[in-house]
């Protein structure tokens, strides 16, 4: 039985139990949270690590056909797990793909819809990205309202140094990392913060290819220390390390394995990045330690004896990097023969893994092929801890599907709009993926359609012979995209 006591104050309407809180819809449509106790809550609530990766391609990984780079760790969560064939990222770029995966809303509705720099490149030219709004329902605070202690621990980009979008003001109770992405382009900073406090790294320069302190491994210390300080209540720790982002730089000791392997030119830097003498080596070490310290994580998950109790998921924030800065994505296949790559809504730029492990639960060595996407993460980390879904999201809890306990709900599409990178839009609707580019300089721009079932790289355009899907997509794409005074949509907004 539902219990509840109800408390009205002119237009806030509380509902007052005993555990966590839902939210509803005040007279004047303003989400507002309110107190629940349901049968549906869990004796134990479970915890959940999320882990994502940041830019890393839908094929870098041994279970997803990468042939050159090791990643046995996350590989075993596979194994022990279930891995998504169709998942996908809230944004092809880092910012609106964080403010998607904290809001729960897709591209359409999010606040922040592309990266927004301010400040500059320099070292002290002032950091961060446009912040996310006081009062906004992130899955932060809405674990928090669920009785969880929350931590936030690697690359942020929703708002820098004492402004509202800080992590520790969107619903997280501890804070590791880069507050700025621009910072998070270098792997031995000068700096980062922690709970608003900056920490300066003596023996970092600032653009030198190796350095003291490895931000990584820095994070990598911090989650396991609060993971360990937390164990004995539910928590809930969003890990989300930069790598294999630009620039290339990792300690030796993770290059070493791949000296020797394969042809391996050096970059020169004329790019914008560090330049590196091994870049392939270098890129696919950086790759494998990330691997190593998710093993790590699952160690201490078990000497702690809470790995039953913990729910496991490991992503990405957006597709591979496209060649520039050493990468080399061609030579590692890190698309697996998807089109496109970063800042494009082909499949390269948004469809990325998904592996999600909580043992005795999820059937291991499942696979899905269920379409979702980065809006489903807060439906369904809210729905395992036993907490209604937010009234503001986008997305479903993919908890039937992770548990094999029934059928998602019908869902007509999946949607994506990007203004940068000359306008852009793509949605889904079961095999179809309907794209249109090129929007600022032809508001006209026809749709583009593919049939993912039998053309998975997109290669041949479909929509001559299927008008009525075309009209369809289009009367879909009108009706996701809600205009943003801050991110307007060339080519969208202006007709």
């Amino acid at each position: 039985m539902l219990s509840k006591a109800i408390l009205t104050l002119g237009s806030l309407t509380l509902a007052l139990g005993s555990c966590g809180y839902f939210f509803t819809e005040a007279p004047d449509e303003t989400p507002v949270a309110v107190a629940y106790e349901s049968d549906q809550t869990p004796a134990k609530q479970p915890n959940v690590i999320l882990i994502v990766a940041d830019d890393l391609g839908w094929a870098e990984l041994g279970c997803y056909g990468q042939e050159k780079i090791k990643t046995p760790n996350i590989d075993r969560m596979a194994s022990e797990g279930k891995r998504f064939t169709d998942f996908y990222a809230g944004a092809p770029v880092c910012a609106p793909s964080r403010s998607v995966l904290m809001t729960g809303q897709h591209m359409g509705h999010t606040y922040v819809r592309d990266n927004h720099e301010i400040g500059g490149w320099g070292d002290d030219d002032g950091e961060g990205q446009l912040p996310l709004p006081e009062g906004t329902n992130t899955l932060g605070s809405m674990m928090q309202s669920a009785g969880y202690e929350t931590a936030c621990v690697g690359k942020w980009g929703l708002g820098g140094p004492d402004t509202i979008g800080e992590p520790n003001n969107q619903g997280f109770d501890h804070f590791f990392g880069y507050l700025c992405q621009r910072q998070a382009h270098n792997f031995y900073p000068t700096h980062m913060w922690e709970d608003g406090e900056r920490v300066d790294y003596e023996g970092n320069v600032f653009k030198n290819l190796t350095g003291k302190h490895y931000s990584h491994d820095l994070m990598t210390e911090d989650a396991l220390g609060w993971v360990g300080e937390n164990s004995e209540k539910p928590f809930f720790l969003l890990l989300t390390y930069a790598i294999p982002h630009l620039a290339l730089q990792v300690p030796e000791d993770s290059m070493e394995p791949y000296y020797g392997l394969w042809d391996d030119p050096p970059y020169d830097g004329k790019k914008g990045y560090l330049p590196h003498p091994t870049p392939r080596a270098a890129y696919a070490g950086m790759v494998s330690r990330m691997d190593r310290d998710v093993g790590r994580l699952m160690d201490l998950l078990a000497e702690l004896d809470i790995d039953d109790d913990t729910i496991i998921m490991f992503t990405s924030d957006n597709g591979a990097t496209y060649d520039i800065g050493g990468a080399n994505s061609i030579f590692f296949n890190s698309g697996g023969g998807l089109r496109g790559s970063k800042g494009s809504v082909f499949e390269g730029g948004l469809r990325v893994p998904l592996v999600v492990r909580w043992p005795d639960k999820i059937k291991a060595g499942s696979v899905s092929s269920t379409p979702a996407a980065f809006w489903d993460f807060m439906p369904t980390i809210l729905d395992a801890a036993g907490a209604p879904p937010s009234t503001t999201t986008d997305g479903l809890s993919l908890m039937p599907e992770l548990l094999g306990t029934g059928d998602l709900p019908a869902r007509e599409y999946l949607y994506w709009e990007f203004p940068a990178y000359g306008s852009q839009q793509a949605l889904r609707m079961g095999d179809w993926k309907a794209v249109r580019r090129g929007l600022k300089k032809n508001p006209d721009a026809p749709i583009q359609l593919y049939n993912l079932k039998d053309d998975i790289a997109e290669s041949t355009d479909v929509a001559a012979d299927n008008p009525e899907v075309v009209a369809k997509a289009a009367a879909l794409m009108k009706e996701a995209h809600v205009p943003s005074e801050q991110f307007p949509l060339p080519g969208v907004d202006t007709q």
